[in-house]
This record gives structure tokens, C-alpha cells and sequence, in this order.
């Protein structure tokens, strides 16, 4: 018999709260608290589940400076052509732009950061199964 499991993307932050309100905007979810008061979870529409853990020496990653590594980042898919919209709304909940370089023609990624300063990265990708090989 296999156990069953279930894998969950947890991110540090000094106010989970804050976070998973972003992220819940960000991947049309729900929040769901926990009986942990410091930690906060996030359920997607697809199955995807983030959880927010409360740390209270949070330093945010410094990421792409070379002082510290990445740490983690989201990859988060939008449709092709919706990539622009997907940014614009990312930095109207609190995202702000990491990745300011060749701003001058289309792309199909935006790199930016939530409101504690995760990386994520907005990937043009088309409405595919979950796991399956992104096209192109």
C-alpha cells in the first residue's frame, strides 16, 4: 500500500498573513488558516498548496545579488499573450519587478517579487495538464 502524500511549497516571512492574501490574489486560491497561528496556507484552484510560515528573524533572500543564494522561487504559468496583464496585475497586489532588463519588446517571463521579497517568475506556458513539459 502507498502512503499517501501530498507536497507543499512552504516559504519563510515575517507576516504570513500579508503573503498569503498576496499569493491567494496572485493564483485566484483561498486562504485557510491553520491551527498553527504561524503558519497560513493557501490552497489553488489547480491542487496547488503554498503554506507561509511566520519567522521572526526573516531576512528576505537577497537573490540575484551574489551575497546569498535563490533560495526557492514559484514558477507561475499564464497563458500565452496574457503575460503583460499577469505582471500588471502581480505588481497591483504588491509584486515589485526584480528583472528590468530588455524591457523594450515582448517577453514570455517576468521575474519579480512578493511582497517579502521571494522571487517568482511569470512563464508564458499554454493550458496544459499539471506536470506535462512546457511547449516550445
Amino acid at each position: 500500500m502507498t502512503v499517501a502524500r501530498t507536497a507543499v511549497l512552504a516559504l519563510d516571512c515575517a507576516e504570513p498573513e500579508v503573503l498569503a492574501e498576496f499569493y491567494a490574489g496572485l493564483l485566484g486560491g483561498q486562504v485557510r488558516p491553520t491551527d498553527d497561528p504561524d503558519r497560513i496556507e493557501v490552497a489553488g484552484p489547480d491542487g496547488a498548496l503554498l503554506a507561509f510560515l511566520r519567522d521572526h528573524g526573516f531576512a528576505p533572500p537577497s537573490w540575484p545579488r551574489p551575497e546569498d543564494s535563490q533560495q526557492a522561487h514559484l514558477l507561475v504559468y499564464v497563458e500565452p499573450g496574457e503575460v503583460d496583464a499577469a505582471e500588471r496585475e502581480a505588481v497591483s497586489l504588491g509584486a515589485t519587478p526584480v528583472d528590468a532588463s530588455n524591457i523594450g519588446g515582448p517577453r514570455e517571463s517576468r521575474l519579480l517579487a512578493d511582497p517579502a521579497g521571494h522571487s517568482f517568475l511569470l512563464l508564458a506556458r499554454s493550458g496544459e495538464a499539471p506536470g506535462a513539459q512546457p511547449s516550445g
